[in-house]
């Protein structure tokens, strides 16, 4: 599995550049080795889910009613194709949900959620002026009627499926051209759809502004860059990518079903959105926007619309409990800063609105209810974050609060306090290592063994593989999945090709997957028991992002991310200097390869170089995207290299080309082909 990187081998970097939130599906059918049926869940788990049916408040029927509120019509179809006909988004295969079955394979208050998030179609926020169109991909897109056009909120991730929705929304309201286009924050979701329902042409020319928070193009760009190849890897388990949509794998991504696969891009803003809360008026419509950074996204912000009294939420309210700590890997967020940004909305805004909407889930209408939610959304961060303190202050570790830390009572009975994204679980752990770090404060873990190097002592000292393996089907028969995946986990590492330990394991992960309530968790459980079953797939590249990611990108971090590609060994020794000079935009930077680390530094050149390379920085784009070598474009007379070209070659031999198939679980990775014989 390769995914093949730009001839200074960095564009695998650009797979999760502004995935910051969900990541794209995968562009290939689902492999054949994945069982759509799964194993059957287990008494234990069926009594489970029979005693959770008892207990959650299902008598509480308004998020049905208010999901289905406003319903216009839905297209006769279930699929959006690109131009060669390849299915991009499949609303239909997830259908499954709607046979009114209760499935012992799925939390009930998961299938619940993943049974709401089946809205599709066209719907009406206020009477004659919002509408948004829900189902079309993860995020919903809402059109605001102006004066002359539609602003559209959140141009969903790719420009199929947003320019159906913009077809449908105006086959059935009327054409109208859009004037404006508001990027509520800087994932993807809520942006790469863009060139779906704009022309960058109408932007360039004025006919149409694109309105952002500050910060928003260095957020979107650079957020979790510098480990994108791990966070992919990560994803496919987070997100489920792989799995078969059945009762048995995908059913839901919690704020919506999953990522459609079609092409993404970005135009950047036009006005940006900087104070802390400022007013604008666009097309007739008076739009109060509040900044909120650092909550959900580095760069967000809320919209209050006074004219009709309606608050969008962007993605700080989705009435599920979002992550602090997500599980692809990204610096933790602050469930305080977001408790509080909550409670400024409510304050200023809640008070007075008769409709919340949101770039997910569906809105909530009475000004009782919308208080309701945002009030149980504010108090559920502020509890986790002053809890799990309070619990830290009392001695609780980042390894014991995962099993301490629960919500109040109150609030696990109301159904916006559910975490269908994140988890108690894991955000709790989030918590502690935002203020603590990863350290329990045991000299033990502070430099542990890796699982690889400790576990064949365990496996020795606990009697054997045979020993683990009866005790661990001993532990699985009597419904114990935890205690069994803690000592079959040992023995999988220390025998990475026993697979009667792999197939345990992988039944142990499955029923623990089918009892999470936490999207994110069931996903993460049942592709490790696929990998565990039938090692990593094979021929999976994720679709890299597009040449917008890539202009946006600054040459900073991309020189940033040269020093993380470079192999130190392979660099030991190694000494030289390189200027890099980019006329166009008067930028340039002297880079240093010495004690086999390469740095930069922006402003400055160096005085007596290896090598100076002059070229403008859209020629630089053509080398980041991989169509054109530093060589070639000398050649072609659009740059110049003066000095020894000969440090070029050298900083090439010591890049790696990262690998995101690498083994999460031990002994998953299918062994390479072998050579066909002859030349």
């Amino acid at each position: 599995m390769k995914c093949y990187l730009s001839s200074s081998r960095t564009a695998a970097l650009l797979v999760l550049a502004s995935l910051a939130g969900p990541v794209h599906a995968v562009d290939v059918p689902v492999p054949g080795h994945f069982d759509p049926k799964g194993k059957a869940p287990s008494t234990y788990t069926v009594a489970r889910q029979k005693a959770l049916r008892a207990s959650l408040p299902f008598e509480d029927r308004r998020d049905f009613e208010e999901s289905r509120r406003g319903f216009v019509a839905a297209p006769p179809y279930r699929q959006i194709r690109n131009d060669t006909g390849q299915v991009v988004w499949n609303i239909g295969a997830y259908d499954f949900l709607l046979d009114g079955r209760d499935f012992d394979s799925v939390h009930p208050s998961l299938q619940r959620q993943a049974i709401l998030n089946m809205g599709y179609g066209l719907y009406e926020v206020v009477p004659g002026r919002i509408w948004q169109v829900r189902g079309f991909d993860l995020s919903n897109i809402s059109f605001i009627k102006g004066d002359s056009g539609w602003i559209v909120f959140d141009p969903l991730v790719s420009k199929e499926t947003a320019a159906a929705a913009l077809a449908f929304a105006n086959e059935k309201l009327g054409a109208r051209p859009v004037v404006a286009v508001v990027y509520s924050h800087s994932h993807i979701d809520h942006f790469g759809g863009v060139r779906g329902v704009i022309d960058e042409a109408d932007v360039k020319s004025g006919r149409v502004q694109v309105i952002a928070p500050e910060g928003f193009m260095e957020a979107a760009v650079a957020e979790n860059v510098y480990a994108g190849n791990a966070m992919v890897r990560r994803a496919f388990y987070q997100y489920g990518l792989l799995l078969p949509r059945s009762p048995y794998g995908h059913v839901d991504q919690a704020i919506g079903k999953m990522s459609s696969s079609g092409t993404s891009g970005l135009i950047a803003p036009t006005r940006t959105i900087k104070g802390d809360v400022e007013e604008l008026t666009v097309d007739g419509v008076r739009m109060v926007f509040q900044n909120t950074p650092g909550t959900e996204a580095p760069a967000e912000m809320n919209t209050w619309f006074p004219q009709f009294k309606a608050f969008w939420a962007a993605e700080n309210i989705t009435a599920t409990i979002h992550n602090i700590y997500t599980l692809r890997g990204a610096l933790i967020r602050d469930p305080l800063e977001w408790s509080k940004q909550i409670n400024r909305s409510l304050y200023m805004f809640g008070t007075q609105a008769d409709v919340m909407f949101s770039a997910h889930t569906w809105p909530r209408w009475g000004n009782a209810r919308i208080q309701e939610v945002m009030r149980t959304q504010r108090d559920v961060y502020a509890n986790l974050n002053n809890d799990v303190l309070h619990a830290a202050n009392n001695g609780v570790t980042i390894n014991e609060i995962q099993n301490v830390y629960r919500l109040p009572d109150s609030l696990q009975k109301q159904w916006a306090a559910h975490s269908y994204h994140g988890s108690e679980e894991h955000n709790s752990r989030a918590v502690i290592n935002r203020y603590l770090g990863y350290w329990d404060g045991n000299p033990t873990t502070l430099t542990p063994l890796s699982p690889k190097d400790s576990a064949p002592l365990y496996v020795q000292m606990m009697g054997g593989s045979a020993k683990i393996l009866a005790k661990g089907r001993e532990l699985y028969d009597s419904g114990e999945y935890l205690l069994a995946t803690e000592i079959l986990n040992k023995l999988v590492y220390a025998e990475p090709g026993n697979q009667a330990a792999k197939d345990l394991l992988a039944d142990a992960f499955e029923q623990i997957g089918y009892q999470k309530e936490s999207s994110s968790l069931r996903n993460s459980f049942l592709a490790a028991a696929s990998e565990l079953r039938s090692g990593i797939p094979s021929g999976i590249t994720p679709r890299s992002a597009g040449p917008d990611t890539v202009r946006a990108m600054s040459t900073d971090l991309w020189l940033d991310y040269l020093g993380i590609l470079v192999d130190s060994h392979r660099a030991a020794g190694m000494h030289f200097v390189i200027n890099l000079v980019t006329p166009d935009n008067g930028e340039k930077y002297a880079l240093e390869m010495s004690n086999s680390t390469l740095t930069s530094i922006k402003g400055f050149t160096a005085a007596n170089p290896d090598l100076t390379i002059t070229l403008n920085r859209a020629d630089l784009e053509q080398v980041m995207m991989k169509k054109a070598t530093f060589a070639s474009l000398a050649s072609a007379g659009r740059a110049r290299l003066d000095g020894n070209a000969q440090v070029m070659q050298q900083l090439m031999s010591c890049l790696t080309e990262f690998d995101p198939a690498f083994e999460i679980m031990p002994g998953t990775r299918r062994p390479a082909p072998a050579a066909a014989p002859g030349g």
